[in-house]
């Protein structure tokens, strides 16, 4: 574990994620990418994140850093696939320290 990141972030989303304790959680993990967090699952985690740690996440546009649920059949039929941007844990710890998260958090603005 990283010291950036705090013990009660990294066990919530051990919790949340169903992630072994033997897999490491750093800032540069991928909630959907490396812990497989995406649809409802993603929608959860925001929610529980927001009323454990305190952070507004009103802002944050969560269908721009997740896939939905099943199978998404206009995507046969879309010429380009739109970039799915990456919400890490070091950006839910910066939500934290901030008590929001949203775009300026997760893009550096």
């Amino acid at each position: 574990m990283e010291p950036s990141l705090s013990t009660a972030l990294v066990d919530f989303i051990r919790e949340q994620s169903g992630v072994s304790s033997s897999e490491t959680i750093a800032a540069h993990t991928r909630l959907q990418d490396d812990l497989g967090v995406y649809g409802d699952d993603a929608n959860d985690l925001l929610l529980a994140y927001a009323k454990t740690f305190h952070v507004d996440v009103t802002q944050f546009p969560a269908a721009d850093y997740f896939d939905g649920e099943g199978l998404d059949v206009l995507a046969w039929f879309r010429p380009v696939k739109p970039q799915r941007k990456e919400l890490t844990v070091g950006h839910l710890q910066r939500g934290i320290e901030a008590q929001r998260l949203d775009e300026t958090i997760t893009q550096g603005a």
